[in-house]
Order: C-alpha cells, then sequence, then structure tokens
C-alpha cells in the first residue's frame, strides 16, 4: 500500500477528520484502541473496513506525535494525509 493513499481528509466525511482511505474510520480511532490496551484484532474486529495492512501501515508510518495532529482537521504535517481535492 502507498503510504500517502493510507489517509484522506475530506469535509464532507465526518467533518474533515483524517480518516482511513475508503472509509469513514478516524486514524485516530486506532491510536486510541492501541493505547486503551486493545489488541489490533480486537480493533479489526470492530472496524471491518480497515483492513490489517491498513492498520499496520499506519502504525508503522505514523508516530504517536503525528497521530495527535491528524486528529485536528485541516492539519497536513504528516506526508501520510493526503487532502482530498
Amino acid at each position: 500500500m502507498n503510504p500517502k493513499s493510507l489517509i484522506t481528509t475530506d469535509p464532507e466525511i465526518l467533518g474533515g477528520t483524517p480518516v482511513f482511505a475508503g472509509t469513514r474510520v478516524p486514524v485516530e480511532s486506532l491510536f486510541k484502541y492501541l493505547e486503551g490496551n486493545y489488541t489490533l484484532d480486537e480493533f479489526l474486529e470492530c472496524f471491518p473496513t480497515v483492513t490489517r495492512d491498513m492498520a499496520m501501515e499506519a502504525v508503522a508510518s505514523i508516530q504517536p506525535s503525528e497521530y495527535r495532529e491528524l486528529c485536528i482537521p485541516g492539519k497536513t504535517k504528516s506526508p501520510l494525509n493526503n487532502e482530498k481535492s
């Protein structure tokens, strides 16, 4: 998966909150689950539109400080955040 296509923002989807591309699942949700001591499998069970590859790429590519920036709609600091035109 191309890391730049992993995350998208669109004002029409959750008010511009960064989501996994092709879904309505905020990237923030993955990190909150993991911080809450849930397993990746538990996250994937709750959000079946996110693939294991997508989640693994996000964990491998996004630093905790970057994901907090992703939580703010309109922020594009992460190289993974692909603003929809």
